[in-house]
């Protein structure tokens, strides 16, 4: 009976979208390589059959950690059935990793993805004959059509009747063979996948050539790589590519000329040598317009209104803004609160605890939900479509002169979400300098938490201007180049690597996907808002309200968080135009806990202090003009991240000395720009 399986494929082969499809569950899909990096259980939908997603691999001779992570999982832990997910379009370098998977004698399904674009391009294939050809089940499908899923489940359901036991193939010559039937005798009994063992000996793979097997067979190994010319690696690898083209010639026919496809069609456009560029920016350009002008720029006046009430709602505009009245307005949740505490005979801190404590805090992060939404619902669209992919094409050649390649803009684009995953997904970049660089990099992408403080002082200071918000985007790239080259100079001087990929096809988004993924992000930061925004808006409030002799008190700058502000209000004096705002100075270095708190911050410390509200523009904004504030920004947005990312950073570049030289350098370029544009603006 069938109880495991593991779902195993190349990468950007559907693999995800599938195990998405058969569980129901929403792991994350990208139409590029390397979205998965870790192992992903799930129930398929109706059975008590579970399925793992592994990462996407081209062989079992894994080279990276994620390729590692599936090898091991597929040799060692057995599952009673493998998956193999194929890409149709791509069907003679997906059937290398399904040859070796036939030599572990296990039971292996082969499923044939994306059948529906092999037919579009002008081919089919025969499923009968390459069934008899492999020795082993075969279906075809479309994870993102959901076509073939009844019949696949029905399979995997019934695979110990439908889907037989791998066979061994003799695929190579008879030379290679003999040696390989040499090795498999002396193996001992109890190892179950006796030929693949034995071909990774005769292949040296450091796993199982060990010194019992030098002894005994480097004279056998030795002469085969004398007689054909090639080590027995690449004696193995030819060979097998040799007998993937008999099968492929087989089972393939040709039914019309191939014509250039829509993704080709397209791609002279968006890659030609002179409108790449330019496309590129009016994109992120138009991301922004409506996330944080037209359609969600509205949207924080209506939430923020919700929470702490008023009377006008302002709709910024590309041409300026306008107010809509109210009329009397509303009383919002937090006035609402507070008159309720006092009005049943609470006291006055009590009252102010919930207003301008939990509820002012929580709903400054709120605000931005909206804004925060229509962001990823647009960027998912890009990302499924295959635009993103070629993205990293587009900024290979420029990366390359960094000591970098086009693989690291993918946990770039990642970071537009979070920085968290975006650094778990530099795991996917095999060299060590690169992937240091890359975990060193990523978290100066705007990501969600960081586009409340950009679209705070965008309303607040530069009247609504999503123009701003799109140059803080386009600044992070700036200085992500500008980091390569300073890392690449002076602290992980490297040579520039190579980036070799296959563009995937332009594809109709899944909208159901789209939904989930969206529905997805946005509740995890809410939950961000309603847990870890909401204790620290707390714990402000009362360092706000407390002096050291622990007695209430309305004077804020009595209070333990004014002297505490004020003692570092030095360090952040540069950027803020020379002024020692303990405020704001207090508010950055909370956005170490979380980048959201910048602005849940501000607006504790404005409604305690001033009595008003951050987002009117007054109280604490009362401080900053045009350069201050980018220069604010550009120190919170470009500093060390918060924990959550600290500590993903920790984990990637396993080393002491790297992690906190990579902080450092975070900190301390963000300190040197922020200063340069507060005391440029002052000194004008």
């Amino acid at each position: 009976m069938i109880r495991t399986c593991a779902l195993v494929g190349n990468q950007n082969s559907g693999k995800t979208l599938l195990f998405n499809v058969l569980t129901g569950l929403n792991q994350k899909v990208g139409n590029w390589p390397g979205v998965t990096v870790e192992r992903k259980d799930g129930l398929i939908r109706g059975t008590t059959i579970n399925i793992t997603d592994l990462p996407g691999i081209y062989s079992l001779s894994p080279y990276t950690a994620e390729e590692e992570i599936s090898r091991k999982f597929i040799v060692e832990e057995r599952p009673d059935l493998i998956i193999n997910i194929i890409d149709s379009t791509s069907i003679e370098r997906a059937l290398y990793l399904t040859t070796q998977l036939m030599e572990l004698n296990t039971k292996v399904l082969v499923v044939l993805n994306m059948e529906d674009i092999l037919k579009k391009k002008g081919y089919i294939i025969d499923i009968v004959k390459l069934e008899k050809l492999l020795g082993t089940k075969c279906v075809s499908i479309s994870a993102l059509r959901r076509t073939g899923i009844k019949e696949l489940i029905d399979i995997i359901r019934n695979g110990d009747r439908l889907i037989p036991e791998a066979k061994d193939h003799h695929l190579f010559s008879l030379e290679v063979e003999n040696v390989i039937s040499d090795v498999s005798k002396e193996l001992d009994e109890n190892v179950s996948e006796k030929r693949f063992a034995a071909i990774k000996i005769v292949e040296r793979d450091n796993r199982y050539y060990d010194k019992y097997f030098k002894e005994r067979f480097e004279k056998e190994i030795s002469a085969l790589e004398e007689q054909f010319d090639l080590d027995t690696e690449q004696l193995i690898a030819s060979e097998r590519y040799n007998y993937i083209e008999k099968i492929r010639d087989k089972v393939i026919t040709k039914t019309k000329v191939e014509k250039d496809s829509i993704s080709a069609k397209i791609d002279k456009v968006l890659l030609n040598k002179w409108l790449a560029i330019p496309i590129f920016l009016i994109v992120i350009v138009v991301i922004y317009l409506l996330s944080v002008g037209l359609v969600g720029g509205a949207t924080v006046g209506i939430v923020d209104m919700l929470f702490n009430g008023g009377d006008t709602i302002e709709f910024p505009m590309p041409w300026g803004s306008y107010e809509v009245s109210l009329g009397e307005g509303i009383m919002g949740l937090g006035p609402w609160l507070a008159s309720c505490i006092t009005n049943a005979g609470g006291s006055e801190w009590a009252a102010s605890l919930v207003a301008d404590g939990a509820v002012a805090g929580v709903g400054a992060v709120l605000n931005f939900v909206p804004q925060i939404m229509i962001l990823f619902l647009l960027l998912s669209l890009l990302e499924t479509s295959g635009y993103m992919s070629r993205v990293t094409f587009l900024f290979d050649r420029l990366f390359k002169k960094l000591g970098m390649s086009g693989q690291s803009l993918i946990p770039f684009i990642v970071g537009t979400g979070c920085s968290v995953p975006a650094i778990m997904g530099t795991r996917t970049i095999q060299d060590k300098d690169e992937h240091q660089m890359t975990v060193t990099l990523t978290p100066f992408m705007p990501c969600s938490a960081k586009l409340p403080i950009i679209s705070c002082f965008v309303a607040g200071i530069f009247g609504g201007n999503y123009l701003v918000t799109a140059f803080m985007y386009i600044l992070a790239i700036g200085v992500i180049i500008l980091s390569g080259y300073l890392l690449n100079k002076f602290f992980i001087k490297r040579h520039s690597t190579n980036y070799i990929t296959e563009l995937p096809d332009y594809h109709t988004p899944s909208m159901s996907y789209v939904g989930k993924d969206v529905s997805e992000k946005t509740w995890a930061f809410i939950k961000r808002a309603g847990t870890i925004i909401f204790l620290c808006s707390i714990v402000i409030w009362v360092l706000l309200n407390v002096n050291y002799e622990f007695t209430y008190t309305t004077n804020v700058e009595e209070s333990i968080l004014a002297d505490i502000g004020r003692s570092i209000a030095w360090i952040f004096a540069p950027m803020l135009g020379l002024n020692f705002s303990w405020g704001a100075s207090v508010s950055a270095v909370q956005g170490l806990v979380a980048k959201e708190l910048v602005i849940s911050s501000m607006e504790v410390i404005t409604a305690v202090g001033e009595g008003g509200d951050v987002f009117a523009g007054n109280g604490m904004f009362a401080f900053f003009n045009g350069f201050s504030a980018m220069g604010y920004m550009i120190f919170t947005l470009f500093s060390a991240p918060c924990f959550g990312a600290i500590g993903a950073m920790k984990r990637e570049l396993n080393n002491s000395k790297d992690f906190w030289r990579a902080i450092i350098f975070q900190t301390g370029l963000a300190w040197i720009l922020a200063s340069l544009v507060g005391v440029w603006g002052a000194l004008l």
